[in-house]
């Protein structure tokens, strides 16, 4: 059956104030709100004043001896890279086999490669087009790290390295450690660390 004429007309009109409802462009006349409670919703934002509590503040102090379930963390070591005296972690917590390196390595690539490069050495792309140069992680100072350190710098930043604790998961950080020694092992390795039987494939 045919629509009739009016009824289309009648369709369009409702259609037309239906998205006039929905707009957030400014009119001289205030639109029309079809559903209200998308717009005025009854919620507390930060810094707004409350009727509810007595000091009339909305943001809260966290309750007293209490840890929020986001920051617990059940090994302290393990999350931080530091002993319970403030040391550092000396050995890496994390297996040190092929699912680890390999892990480490594709981390590493994709946040550590454009300042360090791939070698560590600190020559990435993001150096050269700017005024500081990272540390080469071959150093004999960076080498003599622990590895609990090179973890603590990972997750809270130093100098100009900014932190990465937010972007890269505690076991992914202990994984480019494991990466970052790999990398050390071969820049400071020599042919006596190479198997006999595969000295001759090494040019």
């Amino acid at each position: 059956m045919k629509m009739m004429l009016w009824q289309k007309a009648m369709l369009a009109a409702s259609g037309g104030v239906l998205l006039a409802g929905c707009s957030n462009f400014p009119a001289r006349k205030p639109p029309v709100l079809v559903w209200p409670d998308m717009k005025f919703q009854e919620k507390y934002k930060p810094q707004m004043k409350s009727e509810f509590f007595s000091d009339g503040r909305v943001t809260r102090r966290p309750v007293a001896n209490t840890i929020a379930l986001e920051t617990y963390k059940e090994d302290e070591a393990y999350s931080t890279g530091l002993n319970p005296d403030n040391t550092y972690v000396a050995r890496n917590p994390e297996p040190l086999n092929k699912e680890t390196l390999e892990r480490g390595q594709t981390k590493f690539n994709i946040y550590c490669q454009p300042c360090h490069d791939k070698t560590g050495s600190g020559r990435g792309i993001v150096p050269s087009k700017a005024i500081w140069v990272p540390g080469n992680m071959h150093d004999e100072r960076i080498v003599n790290f622990v590895d609990g350190e090179i973890f603590h710098v990972i997750t809270n930043g130093r100098r100009s390295m900014p932190a990465y604790r937010f972007q890269i998961p505690e076991k992914d950080r202990w994984a480019i450690v494991a990466y970052v020694r790999a990398l050390q092992r071969s820049w400071h390795g020599t042919m006596a660390d190479v198997p006999a039987d595969l000295r001759e494939k090494v040019r």
